[in-house]
């Protein structure tokens, strides 16, 4: 008896933009019931792919089989009646709509060939969230109300809408807490049992060994390892497949003596209600202070509001010893402070401008002359600073948007060089970064502390926080509950404090 063909195959996939081949004769098999990972640095060539097996790019050349048969992925449309869903990274979700109206959008229920709207779509978006295992979500929310864990969870409450038999997830976990990941692969895994098919993109390595079955990476646009088994080959295989080169996680030597300079960053009794409790912290010149915590212990809010983009409801913040105005960015620019947030593109990044415009943006007085920019003198400065930081490609006329994520970090960074910054506010900064490209960054973060600069870092990943910073704060649902050198705490310990911690005296 002959074996079932896969569920799909793409074979000899090639597509090529103006001056790009982003992908080179890609064969992909996924089969029914499987989790398939799909493992590749930032311009591998995985978007492309996804959106091809999306319907959203037409391949130049190749085929696609599905279930056997030879089909053309004419639209988004045409993979989602065939059963193919696709929920991207950046969520496609529409922010002024409900969460029953997105989860239906364009599939709306009907009733004797009407349109049936409000009570029938709320009651199987509700059905459809408590299969999730989050049916506190309420289906009549606006989805611009919802954290961006719940959107998450809206948008594969959408896949789940249709008669779905392979879904791709693009960097799912990116926004979701320990919880909350635990939660998606119990989902993954009910999903499979039920013959469905899992594709499956992460950076991060030890999911795809919790959750894989098999491993295809992609290198330059093409498949250099195809169906690996995920949870037998060695994490250094892997790297060195995707990167080309043996790349360990192993983060920069820190200083054998801690700082002991006066500190340039002070926080004093700093709280917002429902957010955060008075919080203390110093940070010395050349030290890299970091917040440990879950989505929602306040990390993130804290960073904000010690940049002035929160106003704080008791403390205050000081640098080098002289107060700031509470909640004004201009004056913690102006003090000295730079903030590279979470979310870097909608929050720090001109996507359409030119590298050279994203970093002179906040120093751009420097360049101003009787009321015009001296453009030669702001690419100059622009082109100094992405050498510095070996963004590449080194041409700093070409638009942010088309960097990988690293090298946009990076741009972040050196708008804060070129401002000349003292404090470093860093949010999440590997987030959507890659293998390689997260050795550079920490290697970049390291330097940038040894030359004397502060660094307040916050990471929902432990190991990066105890890798990259000299002291910790750990925090729980607000409150600092433990603070000690990074060397004094390893992974389980940090955990079992977030999860189970009582408020420090």
């Amino acid at each position: 008896m002959a074996p079932e063909p896969p569920l799909l195959s793409m074979s000899g996939i090639t597509k090529s933009f103006p001056g790009v081949r982003a992908l080179d004769g890609v064969d992909l098999d996924v089969q029914a019931g499987e989790v398939h990972c799909l493992l590749g640095q930032n311009g591998a060539g995985k978007s492309t792919l996804i959106k091809v097996l999306a319907g959203a790019h037409q391949p130049d050349s190749g085929t696609i089989r599905w279930r056997g048969d030879d089909v053309t992925l004419r639209s988004p449309i045409a993979a989602m009646r065939l059963g193919i869903a696709t929920i991207y990274q950046e969520l496609d979700l529409v922010e002024h709509l409900s969460v029953a109206e997105n989860v239906h959008l364009g599939h709306e229920p009907t009733t004797a060939g009407f349109v049936v709207r409000g009570r029938a779509a709320r009651a199987s978006t509700a059905e459809l969230l408590k299969r999730l295992g989050h049916p506190e979500v309420d289906p009549a929310r606006l989805v611009g109300d919802l954290s961006a864990a719940q959107q998450q969870i809206v948008s594969m409450a959408r896949a789940l809408s249709h008669d779905v038999r392979l879904i791709v997830m693009d960097e799912p976990s990116a926004a979701l807490d320990p919880d909350e990941v635990d939660n998606l692969f119990r989902i993954v895994g009910d999903l499979t049992a039920d013959g469905v098919a899992v594709v499956y993109i992460s950076h991060r390595l030890e999911e795809i060994r919790r959750i894989g079955d098999r491993v295809t990476v992609l290198k330059d646009g093409r498949a250099v390892a195809g169906g690996l088994p995920a949870k037998s080959t060695p994490t250094r295989e892997v790297v060195a497949l995707m990167t080309g080169r043996n790349v360990e996680y192993v983060f920069p030597e820190r200083p054998t003596a801690p700082p002991d300079g006066e500190p340039v960053l002070t926080v004093e009794g700093l709280s917002r209600r429902g957010e955060f409790a008075p919080l203390d912290l110093e940070v010395r010149p050349g030290e890299i202070v970091g917040l440990a915590g879950l989505v929602g212990s306040g990390r993130s809010e804290i960073l904000e509001t010690i940049y002035g983009a929160r106003k704080p409801d008791t403390g205050r913040v000081l640098v080098d010893g002289r107060p700031l105005k509470p909640g004004s960015v201009r004056a913690a620019v102006r003090a000295g402070l730079g903030l590279a947030p979470e979310e870097r593109k909608a929050q720090a990044l001109l996507m359409l401008e030119s590298v050279t415009r994203n970093v002179s943006v906040s120093s751009m007085s420097r360049f101003a002359r009787a009321g015009w920019i001296d453009r030669g003198a702001e690419l100059g400065a622009a082109r100094a600073a992405v050498r510095e930081l070996s963004l590449r490609p080194d041409n700093p006329d070409v638009p942010v948007r088309t960097l990988s994520g690293g090298n946009q970090q990076k741009a972040v960074l050196a708008r804060w060089l070129l401002r000349g910054c003292r404090v470093l506010l860093l949010d999440e900064p590997t987030r959507g970064v890659d293998v390689g490209a997260r050795a550079e960054l920490y290697a970049v973060v390291r330097r940038l502390a040894d030359e004397g600069l502060a660094v307040l870092l916050v990471s929902s990943e432990v190991p990066e926080v105890l890798g990259l910073a000299d002291r910790v704060l750990v925090l729980r649902e607000g409150d600092v509950v433990h603070t000690a050198p990074a060397r004094e705490l390893d992974e389980h310990r940090v955990l079992d404090l977030v999860m189970e911690g009582s408020p420090a005296s």
